[in-house]
């Protein structure tokens, strides 16, 4: 039987380094890729991690708005383990509130790493899930707080129980062309490009699973989406109430899900409970 493996992205600080810790601490029976950017940055990350008994952590390089490296990291995963058992997709980016940048900027390049980085990685890696893999993609409950403020238009779209991911991925385009116009909230947007990102990055493992449902029915793949709860990071601040370790708990929690269960699958979960959508 090939060695079990999960991938970790966005893992070399913050919250990523913490579910890569929190794993290990689960006794996830097999490597953890602890991914990042960076390779300096992620291999002392491992080093850091080595030292600390968490001996199963391998470093891979992956840049998620890169097509291309998320490509190379499923061939990676296939010639030295067959295949995937857990994947975190946790890499995330957002602008302080002091940012000059403008609006447009900023929601273009949030959308890149945070919508379409988690986008590029699932369709390089979901193909390769094993029977019984767990999947779990790091929203936030701005997701749901951005969502209440959009139109109702919106809100239903994002509410639908049927919307496909070409429809989804046609709205997040809308929203930042929207936005570099200046005219996202007269189209019904939240004034936030973070939350947005966000309400897609719900949506679409909302849609992920869905699918799983109809095209591997019987696999027992459970895939969600998370909020880790506002922590203390490079991103949050340190003001934010939560250590990094206290925010892995939920996502380490889904990716530690029992074989056999069949709950939660396409939610979004909070201090490990299923939120309203």
């Amino acid at each position: 039987m090939s060695k079990k493996v999960a991938v970790v992205t966005g893992a070399n600080k913050g919250i990523g380094l913490a579910i890569v810790k929190g794993l290990c601490k689960a006794g996830f029976g097999g490597d953890i890729l602890l991914t990042a950017r960076n390779e300096k940055l992620g291999q002392e990350a491992v080093s850091a991690l080595h030292s600390e008994g968490c001996k199963k952590v391998v470093f891979h390089q992956l840049d998620v708005c890169d097509q291309g490296s998320c490509l190379k990291l499923r061939k990676f995963l296939e010639e030295n383990y067959g295949g995937l058992d857990v994947l975190i997709n946790n890499a995330g980016i957002a602008f302080k509130q002091a940012a000059t940048e403008p609006f447009g900027e900023q929601a273009e390049v949030t959308m890149r790493t945070n919508f379409w980085g988690t986008l590029w990685v699932c369709h390089a890696l979901l193909p390769i899930l094993r029977p019984s893999a767990r999947v779990v993609s790091v929203s936030s409950f701005v997701s749901k707080r951005a969502l209440d403020q959009c139109s109702a238009d919106l809100q239903a779209k994002f509410r639908s129980s049927d919307i496909s991911e070409e429809e989804l991925c046609l709205l997040m385009g809308e929203f930042v062309s929207a936005a570099q116009k200046g005219e996202h909230q007269a189209q019904g947007w939240p004034n936030t490009a973070y939350g947005t990102t966000k309400i897609g990055v719900t949506v679409l493992s909302r849609i992920q699973a869905r699918v799983l449902g109809e095209t591997r029915p019987g696999d027992g793949i459970l895939l969600n989406a998370c909020c880790p709860g506002w922590v203390r990071t490079d991103m949050a601040g340190p003001k934010a109430p939560k250590s990094p370790e206290e925010g892995a708990e939920t996502p380490v929690y889904l990716a530690m899900l029992p074989v056999g269960e069949k709950e939660p699958h396409g939610q979004l979960v909070w201090d490990k409970a299923v939120q309203a959508w």
